[in-house]
């Protein structure tokens, strides 16, 4: 079903404060969507009224060709893992799983077999009568996955499900979710501030800002092609750099007071700008190390060097403007000068003001 859960036009308002304004989305089934964005945009409202946990202002959901308006959420057939895990603490493992089915009031012959097959599905077999106490983050975190997957809800949602988790932890288990959602085929939806648990986990990304949703595409695309310089700085593990670049009588470029001439692909590019200004968007890896007279380079200083284990990323400054860049070999000393030459291909161009892409 291509719409499975059709997201329309959803508005919610709190007193004078649009939180969300007008969102509209089709997730087909099956999928696992990401609604990403930083703190405050607005996602976990929006799940909320997924959930049934709030009201929407305006707007309507449908799930599975019903129409969500009316009815309660526990009624709604939604499992949820909330970022806190939400576990029973005088409850064993077995019986936090249970809960749902017994609320359900479903036979004791069927809610073994739920729960035996939920705990194979997160592999906590063996973990049935542990206390939550006695439970690493990690496997507190399967448990709430399982209680949430023993009803065989028709959507899954999760509010933030890593957060808790040191950072070892937390990409071993974003990989468990993934193999989990693969297995047992729920849509699903989760909600992130995280992008790299967005890119690595979702087959479908929701960039939000501001209670709008700015882009909504695969991770690839939002990756290559940001639709806004937000997304450009916001995604991407270093983010885009964001450089602005203005037209110089001469016909060439400047950041700053730095003179530049793009090379030729590049300056074909440059030419469907119609402002005197425009914002590069650069990726670290997409940048070459050159001299500083090579043909195609932006002349900076080297104000800073990270090392990441075998790779060090490289902090440059063109008139205050700030480029960082991936690199492998040795770095030059902090203060030098050298050249950056963006892959002409590969760098995205914004209108200044708006933030929005310029095409191609």
């Amino acid at each position: 079903m291509k719409d499975y859960l059709a997201i329309d036009a959803i508005a919610k308002r709190f007193g004078e404060t649009e939180v969300l304004k007008g969102i509209s989305l089709d997730i087909p089934k099956g999928s696992f969507v990401a609604l990403l964005g930083p703190s405050g945009c607005g996602k976990s409202t929006l799940l909320k009224i997924i959930a049934g946990l709030e009201t929407e202002t305006a707007g309507r959901i449908r799930l599975a060709g019903e129409w969500l308006a009316g009815i309660p959420a526990f009624r709604r057939d939604i499992g949820i893992v909330f970022q806190s895990y939400a576990l029973f603490p005088h409850l064993s493992v077995a019986q936090n799983i249970r809960f749902g089915l017994d609320m359900r009031r479903m036979g004791r012959a069927e809610a073994d077999e739920r729960l035996r097959e939920a705990l194979d599905l997160v592999k906590l077999g063996g973990l049935a009568d542990r206390m939550p106490r006695q439970l690493s983050g990690g496997q507190q975190q399967r448990v709430a996955v399982a209680r949430a997957l023993a009803i065989r809800p028709r959507l899954l949602l999760l509010d933030e499900p890593l957060s808790n988790l040191d950072a070892i932890l937390r990409k071993s288990v974003r990989v468990d979710l993934r193999e989990l959602h693969d297995r047992v085929g729920t849509t699903t939806v989760m909600v992130t501030h995280d992008q790299e648990e967005a890119m690595s986990m979702a087959d479908k990304v929701a960039v939000m800002r501001d209670g709008a949703i700015e882009q909504w595409a695969s991770p690839e695309d939002i990756y290559e092609r940001p639709a806004t310089a937000f997304i450009g700085s916001f995604v991407g593990s270093p983010p885009a750099s964001l450089v602005v670049a203005r037209r110089h009588l001469s016909g060439g470029w400047q950041i700053g007071e730095t003179g530049w001439t793009p090379d030729a692909a590049l300056a074909d590019r440059l030419k469907a700008v119609q402002n005197l200004e425009v914002t590069l968007g650069l990726r670290a890896e997409r940048i070459d190390l050159v001299a500083p007279d090579a043909p195609g380079a932006i002349t900076a200083v080297l104000t800073s060097s990270e090392y990441l284990g075998g790779d060090r990323l490289l902090h440059f400054s063109v008139d205050g403007q700030r480029i960082a860049v991936a690199h492998a070999g040795t770095a030059p000393d902090v203060g030098s000068i050298a050249g950056l030459k963006p892959r002409a291909g590969d760098v995205n161009l914004f209108e200044v003001n708006s933030g929005t892409r310029i095409a191609p």
